[in-house]
C-alpha cells in the first residue's frame, strides 16, 4: 500500500501513560510503575512520560515520582520526562533525574480554575520563573494546553482562544505545545478548524495532539491531524487514564492503537508494536481491567497466550 502523499513518513510518539495514564488509575506500587517505563523503554519509543511533581494531596498517584525516575533502567536516545506545575515541582524533577519537563494550562477559564486553581492568564505567569530556570539548566520545557475543542463547564471552546494561549505558550519558550481534546469530544472537522487556528501562529512541526477517545473518535482526530501535517501524538498503553476534572472522560487514545494506525499508513514509528501491547496487558493486569485498546484486545482474541 502507498502512503499517501499528505501523510508524514514518520511520526514521534510521547507516550503518557506511565503519568497522565496512571495518575487516573487506581494506586499500584512503585516497583510496577518502574517495570512498567522499563519495558516501555525497550519499544523503540524516545519519549516517556514518567512521573510528575505535583502536591501529592491532590495526586497520591504520583507521590512517589522520585523514587521511579532513580529506578528505571535508563536506554539510550529514550526522553524521560516529567510533569511540573511550578517551581518547586520543577526543582524535585531536576534533582530526581528528569531529561525534560512539562507545564499545564487550558484554554478554558473555567477548567483552569478547576483544574489548577487559578485563571489563564496567572497560570502563564506562575510558568515565567520555571521557563527562566529551564532555559539556565538547558532543559527543554513541553506544554500542555488542555480542552481545545469543548470544555465540561465551559462548552465549546472557540479555536481562536486555542490559538491565542498556545500562541503565549510558544512564545514563552516551550518548544513545543500539545493540544488536548480533554473530554474526547472532538470530531475530525471540529479538529481540523481548530488546527488551521493554530498553525496559523505556531509552526506544524511544534504541535502535537492529545486526543481522549471518550466518544471513540481519537484515531479518527489523529487521522486528520496526520493529513495536515502534525507528527507527533501523544498516547497511553492500553489506553489507561481519564481526567479526574472531567466526569466522564475515558483514557487517552491507545498507543497500540495508534501504532496499528500508523503501520497501515506506512507511517514509521519505530516502535514494536508486540512489546507496547505486552506492557499494556502486564499493567492492565496489575490494574485488574481490561485494556482500552481495541488493537490490543483483537491481538488477544486472535493470537491468545
Amino acid at each position: 500500500m502507498k502512503r499517501s502523499s499528505c501523510l508524514p513518513s514518520s511520526v514521534t510518539i510521547v507516550e503518557v501513560g506511565a503519568r497522565d495514564g496512571l495518575q487516573n488509575e487506581a494506586m499500584v506500587s512503585t516497583e510496577v510503575k518502574i517495570a512498567l517505563v522499563n519495558q516501555l523503554s525497550k519499544s523503540g519509543l524516545t519519549h516517556i512520560e514518567t512521573g510528575a511533581f505535583v502536591s501529592p494531596k491532590w495526586v497520591p498517584q504520583m507521590a512517589d515520582s522520585t523514587q521511579v525516575f532513580q529506578g528505571i533502567a535508563r536506554q539510550p536516545n529514550v526522553i524521560y520526562s516529567a510533569l511540573t506545575p511550578n517551581l518547586k515541582g520543577f526543582e524535585q524533577a531536576m534533582i530526581s533525574g528528569a531529561d525534560q519537563v512539562s507545564i499545564f494550562t487550558s484554554a478554558s477559564e473555567a477548567f483552569c480554575q478547576k483544574n489548577i486553581n487559578c485563571s489563564i492568564s496567572e497560570s502563564l505567569r506562575r510558568f515565567e520563573p520555571l521557563i527562566e530556570q529551564a532555559k539556565h539548566h538547558n532543559i527543554a520545557v513541553r506544554a500542555y494546553l488542555s480542552c481545545v475543542v469543548d470544555c465540561p463547564y465551559d462548552g465549546p471552546t472557540k479555536p481562536q482562544q486555542v490559538a491565542a494561549i498556545a500562541n503565549e505558550l510558544f512564545n514563552m519558550g516551550c518548544y513545543e505545545v500539545s493540544l488536548g481534546d480533554t473530554i474526547g469530544t472532538g470530531t475530525p472537522l471540529r479538529i481540523a478548524t481548530m488546527l488551521e487556528a493554530v498553525q496559523q501562529c505556531i509552526p506544524t512541526n511544534h504541535i502535537a495532539v492529545h486526543f481522549h477517545d471518550t466518544w471513540g473518535q481519537a484515531i479518527a482526530n489523529i487521522y486528520q491531524a496526520l493529513t495536515m501535517g502534525i507528527h507527533i501524538i501523544d498516547s497511553s498503553v492500553a489506553g489507561l487514564g481519564g481526567c479526574p476534572y472531567a466526569s466522564g472522560a475515558s483514557g487517552n487514545v491507545a498507543t497500540e492503537d495508534v501504532l496499528y494506525l500508523c503501520q497501515e499508513l506506512n507511517i514509521e514509528t519505530g516502535i514494536n508494536l508486540s512489546t507496547i501491547a505486552s506492557a499494556g496487558k502486564i499493567i492492565c493486569q496489575q490494574l485488574h481491567k481490561r485494556s482500552a485498546s481495541k488493537v490490543s484486545n483483537a491481538i488477544e482474541h486472535i493470537f491468545p497466550q
